[in-house]
């Protein structure tokens, strides 16, 4: 059996839903970056980002 990484979200390591802490569990980057770079995204997308993350946390599951 083959051993993968599963992208969910996280439950230690949230500030609202856990989506961009799990995603920096499961790229190996800091979620403070993913943070950043999500408000920086958003901001730039005149709120697109906010829309992508409420998706993310509902389409990702909970560790």
């Amino acid at each position: 059996m083959q051993d993968y990484k599963k992208l969910l979200r996280s439950r230690t390591n949230r500030t609202i839903c856990g989506v961009c802490g799990g995603l920096g569990e499961y790229i190996g980057v800091d979620p403070t970056v993913i943070r950043v770079i999500w408000l920086i995204a958003s901001i730039c997308s005149v709120g697109t980002g906010f829309v992508v993350y409420l998706l993310a946390s509902i389409i990702i599951p909970e560790e």
